[in-house]
This record gives C-alpha cells, structure tokens and sequence, in this order.
C-alpha cells in the first residue's frame, strides 16, 4: 500500500491548504458520505502530526500520510491523489 500525490494534485495542496515545506498531511477514514469499499465512511485529510504513521509519502518537504489506525479503510490499495479540472477539486482513486 501506499500514496502516490500528483503534480497538479501537489499544487493544490499548496494553493488551496497553504502547504509549506514541513508540513504533515493526513488521509483518514471520516464518519458519513461513501467509498469503493465501506458504505457509511469517506476520505478525509487534515494538516495533523503524525502519531503511528504505516504509510508516508514525502514530495516537496510536504509530509503525506495514513496512521496505522485508518490502514483498514483502504483495503490494501494504493491511494492515488489527482486533481479533476473540470470541476477545480481534488479525485481519488485506489487501485492494487
């Protein structure tokens, strides 16, 4: 498992989070909407400090990351992070 950010994906974290070099990002399992795989739950992501991070991606000195708590909500897949012009956001996709 692991996460894979874009470069357009990489630009929003910048522009719309106001990212900077020694940031922590965490992708989490939220309460409420949907996914692929658990009815009743959707991604959510956060400027946090990581506690137990599994999985780490580090582009541009931006820290990316799952806690060890939240693996079970990506059902062994890779988390991929794009960005959809069309409607200016964020997309998701998990793939193995």
């Amino acid at each position: 498992m692991k996460i894979v950010i874009t470069e357009q994906a990489l630009k929003w974290f910048y522009d719309e989070m106001n990212a900077q070099s020694g940031d922590y990002i965490r992708f989490y399992a939220r309460y409420g909407g949907s996914n692929p795989f658990h009815t009743g739950f959707s991604l959510g992501m956060s400027k946090d400090d990581p506690l137990t991070p599994s999985i780490v991606l580090q582009r541009n000195g931006i820290t990316f990351f799952i806690e060890k708590d939240d693996e079970w909500f990506f059902n062994d897949h890779d988390l991929i992070v794009d960005f959809d012009e069309e409607i200016d956001e964020l997309k998701y996709e998990y793939k193995q």
